[in-house]
């Protein structure tokens, strides 16, 4: 997973691969077939560690459950190793235009975290959290995804966590 997501898809060889897990070549295709399963295989062990839909729905409040999840992808992107990003995000940008099979994969991915912004949303309005404006809680819910994507991105190309918090500040500012 680690070589793919630093090198993308396209950027890693089978020889990368045996590099890397210090295996040979056929074991590698005995146990995934070939380096597009070992791949796919690789997105959804990323997918299924992703933290962002358990942070979402266990938090009890509902607004501090999304200031968590910008939170810690700050964070996250503050470390060293931060500008290499999220691979789901790498993929969708190298890969979703030109696979169908993976463009599926990732919507659904996206779908999840969507969804689960929107019971987090849900949960904010109940609780009294939310502006009464705030009526199209789906449509909050599909934007902070994409700014949570946004920022991923964004992260790739600039230095200074500064610049990541004041662009978390101001997006969470449409909670108010």
């Amino acid at each position: 997973m680690d070589v793919f997501w630093v090198h993308g898809y396209e950027g890693t060889s089978i020889q990368d691969l045996v590099n890397h897990v210090g295996i040979n070549a056929q074991s590698l295709y005995n146990a995934f077939g070939g380096k597009r399963e070992l791949f796919l295989a690789s997105l959804r062990f990323y997918a299924d560690q992703s933290n962002t839909v358990h942070i979402l729905d266990s938090t009890p409040s509902g607004k501090e459950a999304i200031s968590n999840v910008f939170r810690e992808v700050t964070a996250i992107l503050s470390r060293p190793d931060g500008s290499r990003g999220c691979f789901l995000i790498n993929t969708n940008v190298e890969m979703a235009p030109h696979d169908l099979e993976i463009a599926a994969f990732l919507e659904k991915e996206r779908a999840l975290v969507i969804d689960a912004y929107y019971r987090a949303l849900t949960r904010a309005k109940e609780q009294g959290e939310l502006h009464e404006r705030h009526q199209d809680l789906m449509a909050l819910a599909r934007y902070l995804s994409n700014a949570h994507g946004g920022l991923i991105v964004t992260a790739k190309t600039i230095s200074g966590k500064k610049i990541l918090d004041d662009i978390v500040r101001v997006t969470l500012s449409i909670l108010d």
